[in-house]
Order: C-alpha cells, then structure tokens, then sequence
C-alpha cells in the first residue's frame, strides 16, 4: 500500500495529487482520493495516463454514477462509447468543432458562469472528475475556476447567517442558460424557460458531512428563494453569488496536457469554465464523470426516488 502525497494550490482549498498510480484504479486509491476531497474540495491530478475504459471504472468505485439519457432523449447524439461519460467538449457528434453560434454551443455558455453539478435535479451531483482528452494551445484560455463556498460562507456576517438559514433555493438549468446568453431569442421558447419544468430544490445552508464544516450550497443555477418574491430572491441570490465569486475565494486550474484529471465535490465548491480564442478554432476534448451524491443532502427538499432529470437537446 501507498500513500499519496497533496501539495495545496490555494491559501483555504485545492491541491495537487503526486505519488498517486492511475495505471490500475483500486479502493484503496479512491479511498485517499475521497480524503483529499473532504480537506481540499478540488484535486488536481497532473498526465494520469486514463482512458475511457479506466476512468469510468474508477469513478464506479467513487460511488453510483449520472448518466446522459436525459440528453440523448431529447436528440443529442452521445458520440463517446459509455453513457457515463458527460461530453463537455466544444466537439459535435459528428467530432467537427462547434461554432460559438451553434445552438449547443450557446446553451453551453451557462458552463461560464459558476455553478454545481445537477442542483436542477431532484438528486444531486457528488463528485465530478473531468478528464482532457484534447486540449487547445496553451494561453488560449479554457482554465476551470472553483470556487470555496465552505470558507464564503464562514466569512458572512452573523445577521446574514441568521437571515438565510432556512432557506429553501429552486434551481433551473434552463435559467442559467438563459442567464449566460441575455437577449437570446430562442431561448423564449416555452422548452427553455425555468417555468415549465420541475425545480431541484436544495437547502442553501448545509453541513458538509465529509469535513464537519458548513457550507453555502449555491449556483446560478438558483431561479428563485422559496417563500420569497421572484425577483427579491433573485436579489439576494446575486449578493450571495457575488459575495462567494470573490477573488480571495477563487482557484484557476490551468489544462496543461492531455490525461490532466480534475476533480471536485460539488457539495462545498462551486465550478466554471473560462473562455478564450479556441473558441471555433481548435479543439477542446473533455470527458466527465458525475457521481450522485450519497449523504443526508443528497435528495434536498425533493421526492427520495423521484426519476424525472434536468436534460437539453
């Protein structure tokens, strides 16, 4: 047995993995891994070496896997060999670069701004691990930023902790759409609005079992506040967004080459990817593997078992 070794890459969260052998993925592997997850909420993991094959395979020993049916009901062509690999890639079905004006790529735009994995459904994400397969030039821009909501959340004032205790946040991955591409005609269609779909609703302030901290469960993915008008919950979500999207909270992790792993527990950070001139222009192969979450929070304010899931053509 081996240990592997976290060289921390931020003052409060994220670290580098070295020491660790990603040619045979085990338990005793992953149980380290879930370690280092519960201290730091993002680990980077430098030339792993993975494929397809060995990624899922590892990521089945995290724990119960997401999956993209709800995608591929709706008409997206899955052009990867496993259904429990999430294709985040700017690379259509027919492998060709997708242009920034292509439905898809605009809908993707809601990955630029910061958000968890799955809030919008009524079980949400664990751990994700998001695997480069092809990557642009390096100082094209694409880093993943995080975000720590766990030490957000230990730096609000007590009247704000006391005010947003028991508050219930509704997320809609139609609206983070529709918030990342403002003016966007199609999105008026009655498929894209928050309105005619069921709602992930989630406590906002939770304790984060692995490490016995609390931390703020928000995204924008967050359409409204229950029990609050639209548009003053929609106000506070902001302050709140804006409040945990500070620079002292944030950590960009830079893609350096192909089998770069990262990975994330969506319960106490936020994620998202930022742009740049690749853009239409050179290829960017991402591969991820969601894990369900499997603690007390997992379900939310949600129907245990409820089969319905968020998905977009």
């Amino acid at each position: 047995m081996y240990a592997i070794q976290f060289s921390p890459l931020h003052p409060t969260f994220g670290a580098e993995v070295t020491s660790a052998d990603f040619s045979r993925p085990d338990q005793h592997l992953v149980d380290q891994l879930k370690e280092g997850l519960a201290k730091y909420g993002v680990l980077v993991c430098r030339q792993t070496g993975l494929d397809d094959d060995r990624h899922v395979a590892m990521s089945r020993l995290f724990g119960e896997l997401d999956d993209v049916t709800p995608y591929t009901r709706l008409g997206r062509i899955n052009r990867l060999k496993y259904d429990e690999l999430f294709d985040v890639s700017n690379v259509d079905g027919e492998g060709n670069i997708m242009q920034p004006d292509s439905q898809r790529a605009i809908l993707g735009k809601g990955n630029g701004l910061f958000h968890v994995d799955s809030a919008f459904n009524p079980r949400r994400a664990g751990y994700s691990l998001l695997l480069a397969h092809e990557l642009p030039p390096m100082g094209h821009g694409g880093n993943t930023e995080f975000a720590d909501t766990r030490t957000a959340y230990d730096d609000l004032d007590e009247a704000t902790k006391r005010r947003i205790q028991d508050w219930i946040l509704w997320h809609s991955q139609h609206h983070s759409r529709r918030k990342a591409n403002p003016g966007v005609e199609f999105l008026d269609d009655p498929k894209f609005l928050p309105e005619s779909y069921p709602f992930g609703k989630h406590k906002l302030v939770q304790f984060h079992e692995p490490s016995g901290r609390t931390n703020l469960y928000i995204a924008n993915h967050a359409y409204k506040v229950q029990d609050l008008p639209l548009e003053q919950g929609q106000a506070e979500i902001q302050r709140l967004l804006n409040h945990a999207s500070q620079h002292k909270y944030i950590l960009s992790v830079d893609w350096r080459d192909p089998g770069d792993l990262v990975m994330w527990d969506n319960t106490c950070v936020m994620h998202r990817v930022t742009g740049g001139t690749f853009e239409g222009k050179f290829r960017r192969d991402m591969r991820r593997t969601t894990v369900h979450d499997s603690s007390a929070y997992a379900w939310g304010e949600n129907t245990v078992g409820d089969t319905w899931r968020s998905g977009l053509p």
